[in-house]
């Protein structure tokens, strides 16, 4: 089944292939600042144009990093995504708030185009939906900033179907970010459908569940320091094993096709409709090309449902976060 290589994201016609950049900053262990500007700027020479950041990964680190790259870019040709909204405890901790306040709304937007270096950002997240304040007073406080051209899209981090509608009723949205992958089809459960309704983009982060499905990963690769890999039940001890050993399947199709497992992982998430993007991250240039390519890969319908088969709920141990973590998620 063939497939499109570009999709409407807001205004724009992107490539469906972005780059997450978070793991350039924190969580997946140490990592060199040359190094990831060289990984930007090879980004850009493949054909990459979407970058996701947000103001808590490092700190505030990674949006600095990418104000750094995007200095030596054509501007118009980037299209720049990051996200507000969790407060992170001193020094970083994991301890986080959730502010959506429309006074919060504006000073964190302030803040985060003095670190990129903008004037604006294409699209503008809220990283999780603030149960405190209402979702219709957090669209609002966007659409005044997208109205001084301070941001050109408003989108939504992990929400779940009704605010997203009433977001939608507020102020059309652009796209809508969540965790979607083999192992991860929450989506499915009404709000991919619900986004393509109302064309809205919908942008799946760690479509390779975090390195898993990607035929490269074992225990050792977690246990570094500052991977946080090593707090997600999907990576414990007693759920490793069994989900890695599911990853054969996919080591055995790439195989047919001549390519690798992680990029069959990919086409499948983007094999499940034209108005989903995805954001990969890596910090190695080899995979950098290997994600890129990976919308020329093409599926048939029985081995997209094969491959469903296989990664079935049932089949899968260990949930994506910690039950705290999932809390936040899907309100």
């Amino acid at each position: 089944m063939e497939i499109s290589n570009k999709a409407k994201l807001g205004q724009k016609c992107l490539s469906r292939v972005g780059l997450g950049c978070m793991g350039m900053s924190e969580f997946y262990g140490l990592s060199d600042r040359l190094q990831n500007l060289d990984i930007l700027n090879k980004a850009v020479e493949l054909g990459y144009q979407h970058f996701d950041t947000s103001d808590m990964y490092g700190m505030g680190e990674n949006e600095k990093l990418l104000g750094e790259f995007i200095q030596g870019q054509n501007r118009k040709s980037l299209f720049i995504s990051t996200k507000f909204g969790i407060k992170r405890g001193p020094h970083g901790g994991l301890t986080r708030l959730i502010d959506g306040s429309r006074i919060y709304v504006k000073e964190a937007l302030e803040k985060s185009l003095e670190r990129l270096r903008l004037d604006y950002v294409d699209l503008y997240y809220i990283h999780r939906r603030d149960s405190a304040t209402p979702i219709e007073e957090t669209i609002s406080a966007l659409a005044e900033l997208k109205q001084q051209g301070l941001i050109r899209e408003i989108g939504l981090c992990e929400v779940s179907l009704k605010t997203y509608l009433q977001a939608q009723a507020v102020h059309p949205i652009a796209a809508v970010q969540s965790e979607y992958s083999l192992l991860s089809k929450e989506p499915e459960g009404g709000i991919l459908q619900a986004c393509k309704e109302n064309n809205t983009a919908f942008v799946a982060y760690s479509p390779m569940s975090r390195g898993l499905l990607t035929g490269n990963l074992n225990a050792d690769s977690i246990n570094k320091t500052g991977d946080a890999r090593q707090n997600l039940p999907r990576f414990s001890a007693e759920s490793l094993n069994h989900n890695l050993s599911l990853v054969t399947a996919l080591d055995t199709l790439a195989k047919s096709k001549g390519c690798h497992p992680a990029q069959i992982a990919l086409a499948w998430v983007l094999h499940q409709g034209e108005h989903i993007h995805i954001i990969p991250g890596t910090r190695r240039e080899k995979y950098l090309i290997d994600n890129f390519n990976s919308i020329m890969i093409e599926l048939s319908p029985l081995e997209l449902e094969t491959m469903r088969a296989h990664f079935s709920d049932d089949n899968i141990i260990g949930a994506r976060y910690s039950e705290a973590t999932m809390s936040g998620i899907n309100n």
